[in-house]
């Protein structure tokens, strides 16, 4: 297994794709955005593989920065192994990039680059449970709604390609949920939080970032800064107080608890908001709350 670091805007350690050898020609976990693809493209190559010769790519959510480049893998012959639930915007992302321009406007190239209609042909809606079989190895998926209820994490032997449904920890830093609008669920996240501590595993691998190996004490680390967030922000929804006045006191909030536990300089801080930025989560925990009092 290789990681390869995407360079997310020119930054180490934000956000890795994994390269999966096999009886039967490498796979690939997660593809990152199509803006970092020259990264993906060197890191194949380096394993010494061509980008052409991956036919198989799994990934674990539709999230521009996991999935953004599926579609030049699918245009070389590839099987995108997708949720259900995601299946139909990979077929035609239209709406997905639609959601994201108007997030974020004039910096959609730069960030996130092209992405392209899948053939429903080459795309494959996978169950929870099921295993592929490529070559000698299994690949099961695991359905860990939560972080977005199109999210699998995928497990080879005792390794899993978690996605972001086990967070996001990058070097020595403590673990935080990414909570991005519109499907954060506290109550799905915590019942996948339980599936993955069940499963065995001895490694995860995290798109942000890289392999942990202290699994249950990480997952419940996850959980109970899933829960502080959650709660953090309920009198802020509770009070309609402007997501504009919320946000700098959630990064506030955050950046402490984070130098508290192992972020000692700006680029670590840097990185960490780079993979999951503060006013993303803010707008997904008031989105929660409100689908909560609905």
């Amino acid at each position: 297994m290789k990681i390869i670091d995407l360079h997310f805007y020119d930054q180490k350690e934000v956000i890795a794709a994994y390269l999966v050898e096999t009886s039967d020609g490498p796979i690939l976990m997660e593809t990152g955005p199509f803006s970092t693809f020259k990264h993906l493209e060197k890191g194949i190559n380096e394993a010494g593989y061509q980008a052409a010769e991956i036919k198989h790519v799994f990934l674990s959510h539709i999230h521009l920065d996991h999935a953004g480049a599926a579609w030049w893998f699918a245009e070389q012959g590839a099987n995108i192994y997708v949720h259900p639930k995601g299946y139909k915007h990979m077929a035609d992302p239209s709406k997905l990039m639609h959601s994201a321009k108007r997030i974020y406007q004039d910096m959609m190239d730069s960030l996130w680059g092209a992405m392209n209609p899948i053939p429903e042909s080459q795309l494959y809606a996978i169950e929870h449970e099921k295993i592929i079989s490529i070559g000698n190895t299994d690949i099961q998926a695991w359905h860990t709604p939560g972080h977005a209820v199109h999210h699998i994490a995928w497990q080879i032997g005792g390794s899993l390609y978690a996605g972001d449904v086990a967070g996001v920890k990058i070097r020595e830093g403590s673990v935080v949920p990414p909570c991005p609008p519109p499907d954060i669920n506290v109550e799905d996240w915590s019942a996948s939080i339980s599936l993955i501590k069940t499963l065995g595993i001895n490694k995860m691998y995290l798109a942000h970032y890289g392999e942990v190996n202290d699994i249950i004490p990480h997952m419940d680390a996850l959980e109970k800064e899933l829960n502080h967030w959650a709660d953090w922000m309920k009198p802020y929804f509770e009070n309609e107080t402007p997501p504009a006045e919320i946000t700098p006191l959630f990064q506030e909030m955050v950046q402490n608890r984070l130098r508290e536990n192992g972020v000692t300089d700006e680029i670590h801080m840097g990185q960490y908001e780079a993979a999951n930025p503060s006013w993303m989560s803010v707008a997904g925990l008031l989105r929660y709350w409100k689908k909560k009092e609905e």
